[in-house]
């Protein structure tokens, strides 16, 4: 299967003529240049290409972190390049989880706070968000810390607390950029296991960046990036 041969109507994310260019010193420097891509709901690719290939814009462009030069990218039927700030913003607390190389996490927040976070924008009450801040903390098997603060945990433990924080607005999608990029081979493993899980075991639609082999190899589907374009006819990854 190509990266970008799948592009059924009931695709999760579908993506045409995507272009994204800045602007540096008057000069206009492309990023990405007529990018199609379909993503199925439920599945885990893996975005690769050397450094500038624009990979992180890409995911970032998924995510709604940033918009599109031109372009369409619908996600759930949603075109969030046509979308106001303020809609996106929205948009983003509802349907986007985050998890990133260094963590993101607030270091004056215990665990149980980083992850209460984003619910403090929902209309939960106290309660509520409690229940559901334990219960993705015990997705990742980490109830008994969820007292202590960042500077108190492991690498590994707070890139899993960003995974429960990534979780706990039950997101229809996860975006990773690099997750295992800040820890040691036996750690990257532990949170690559994780993410297997959400994938197979929820159904969690995963876009992740990566530079790593091994970490793309979890992925379903390997997709490569080079000065902005797709690679055509990239096979998927095998199932293992």
């Amino acid at each position: 299967m190509s990266a970008s041969s799948v592009n059924s109507a009931d695709a999760l994310i579908r993506i045409h003529q995507l272009n994204k260019s800045y602007v540096r010193g008057g000069q206009v420097i492309p990023v990405l240049e007529g990018v199609d891509l379909a993503v199925q709901s439920g599945e885990f690719i893996a975005l690769m290409g050397p450094s500038g290939s624009g990979k992180s814009t890409l995911l970032n462009l998924i995510a709604g972190i940033d918009k599109p030069t031109s372009g369409s990218i619908l996600i759930g039927g949603v075109n969030i390049a046509n979308l106001s700030e303020g809609q996106l913003a929205d948009w983003r607390a509802a349907n986007v989880g985050f998890i990133f190389q260094f963590y993101n996490l607030m270091p004056v927040l215990t665990a149980f706070e980083n992850v209460e976070l984003p619910l403090l924008l929902t209309s939960l009450s106290r309660a509520q968000r409690k229940e559901h801040v334990e219960a993705a903390l015990g997705m990742v098997s980490l109830t008994d810390r969820m007292d202590h603060y960042p500077n108190e945990l492991s690498g590994g433990q707070q890139q899993r607390v960003a995974i429960a924080r990534a979780l706990v607005t039950d997101p229809t999608l996860i975006v990773a950029d690099e997750p295992t990029g800040d820890l040691d081979r036996v750690t990257a493993g532990e949170v690559l296991d994780l993410l297997e899980e959400l994938h197979s075991d929820l159904g969690k639609t995963i876009v992740m960046v990566t530079h790593d082999p091994k970490a793309a190899a979890r992925a379903k589907r390997l997709i490569h990036l080079e000065k902005g374009v797709l690679v055509p006819d990239e096979a998927a990854v095998p199932a293992h």
